[in-house]
């Protein structure tokens, strides 16, 4: 079918391919509308609040949030008492996050090199069943082996390692292994994956080249591994520094972190605007983190 243009008299093709391409961005729109809406209602609407509330006086007898002002971020950035808990905040998560990356990597590299399938099923299994138990009873566990009496004590006294037990619980040690065992599985899934589309192919390549085992794996599998090396990374750096429940259980009252301190300042004190603040600052950090290291990969490796 053709039309002819009422300007010039040209003739403009207008075939059922294309309306059939337009109906189909149409049909594409309106599925995506739903998850749009629940984004904008769940996420973006939200952010906005906690903005204002973040740029609004603090007054503990008001019931509502008046004024416009930058005193709590100044607050925050000008008391070293906060600046050490963003630190703190930061140095665990990062970390967590590489001590995740050296146990996941060969983990993940062994899983999906595995050719019998019953053994992969059972170790992929294996990694993601800790997933289903919630944070706070894997917290409270965790509380029970690394108490003075706890069992790693009382197993280290038995077998002559030390004779007096030692503190682990409520210690930046104890909420760095907590965090581990929270983290490590979707260290393990993220890269698992990765390695499994990564085809034999091209390690063989390198062996017949000449190249070593490990030099096949640093030089080769592992840049092409990168953008899932990647996006566990920042799965666990996320996941970490916005933890809760293993800091307050594990770490206990006097290791503070970002988390807790915002739950604190917003149900404990009932100073809303501050802890907006403090909410904003961490994801701020949280952003700039990640945009410098997607840059810096993309030097160095190309697109992540």
């Amino acid at each position: 079918m053709t039309a002819l243009s009422a300007v010039d008299g040209t003739v403009e093709a207008r075939g059922p391919g294309r309306a059939h391409r337009t109906t189909r961005r149409s049909d594409a729109r309106l599925l995506l509308a739903p998850s749009l809406a629940l984004v904008l209602a769940g996420l973006v609407l939200p952010l906005f609040l906690m903005a204002r509330y973040s740029l609004a006086h603090f007054e503990p007898t008001a019931t509502e949030f008046t004024g416009w002002t930058l005193e709590n971020f100044v607050k925050f950035f000008g008391d070293p008492f906060y600046l050490r808990i963003l630190a703190r905040t930061l140095t665990v998560a990062l970390s967590c996050t590489a001590i995740c990356l050296l146990l996941g990597v060969p983990a993940a590299y062994i899983i999906s090199r595995i050719s019998h399938r019953g053994l992969k099923t059972a170790l992929i299994l294996a990694t993601v069943i800790p997933l289903l138990m919630g944070n706070a009873v894997r917290a409270a566990g965790w509380m029970v082996l690394l108490a003075d009496k706890g069992l790693v004590n009382s197993a280290l006294i038995f077998s002559g390692v030390i004779s007096e037990p030692v503190r682990i619980l409520y210690t930046g040690t104890a909420v760095v292994i907590g965090l581990i065992a929270v983290l490590l599985p979707f260290m393990i899934i993220s890269l698992q994956s990765v390695f499994e589309g990564i085809g034999e192919v091209y390690e063989e390549a390198a062996l017949t080249m000449g190249a070593r085992p490990w030099t096949t794996f640093f030089r080769v599998t592992l840049p092409l591994a990168m953008p899932g090396i990647f996006s566990g990374c920042l799965l666990c750096f996320v996941l970490a520094v916005n933890a809760y429940a293993t800091p307050v259980l594990i770490g206990g009252p006097s290791f503070q972190m970002m988390a807790p301190k915002v739950y604190e300042q917003a149900i404990k004190i009932n100073n809303w605007p501050f802890a907006a603040s403090l909410a904003f600052v961490l994801m701020g950090v949280t952003f700039a983190l990640t945009v410098l290291s997607s840059i810096t990969l993309q030097k160095r490796y190309g697109a992540v």
